[in-house]
């Protein structure tokens, strides 16, 4: 019963957190766009960097478990979305890339690249929690009984195999 109600509670504070962090982000992100001081890069740039860092605190929210943190790099994930993620973010910033000026054109794309991008880092090497399963009992013979059998002397029966075999 108290581990149901761990995981209940583990779950509501998950996701206050990510509802709390969704709030920031919005908030963070119409300062950065309201800011006369910045440059449109700088702008995209800041609103980029609050995203990646709400899709890695969305990470560790949806993570919520027991056990031991199960680590392990996905190539696939890596391949088919912080790569491609990374690009977006870096051709909405340089101007020099291909696509940079579609992307620059829609902000938004930025926003779910920088969002993915900050997900899939933390996802590429782990992949959540894992309970450690109870090891299987040994059907070996423990090794009192092993070094028994090796201190008795063989047998007749036992030395003519032995020799045959050679």
């Amino acid at each position: 019963m108290m581990k149901k109600n761990k995981d209940t509670s583990n779950l509501i504070f998950s996701a206050f957190l990510v509802t709390a962090f969704v709030i920031c982000s919005y908030f963070f992100s119409i300062l950065i766009q309201d800011s006369a001081a910045l440059t449109d890069h700088a702008k995209l740039m800041f609103t980029a960097a609050v995203y990646a860092v709400f899709g890695l605190v969305l990470f560790y929210a949806t993570r919520v478990g027991d056990g031991k943190q199960v680590k392990r790099f996905s190539l696939s994930t890596l391949l088919i979305m912080v790569i491609p993620a990374f690009y977006i973010m870096m051709a909405g910033i340089a101007p020099n890339l291909p696509f940079s000026e579609q992307i620059q054109a829609h902000s938004q794309i930025t926003t779910f690249a920088a969002f993915a991008f900050g997900y899939g880092i933390p996802y590429t090497f782990l992949s959540g929690y894992e309970l450690e399963r109870p090891r299987p009992e040994e059907t070996t013979k423990p090794v009192e009984e092993t070094a028994e059998a090796l201190e008795e002397p063989l047998t007749d029966s036992e030395e003519e195999t032995n020799e045959g075999d050679e």
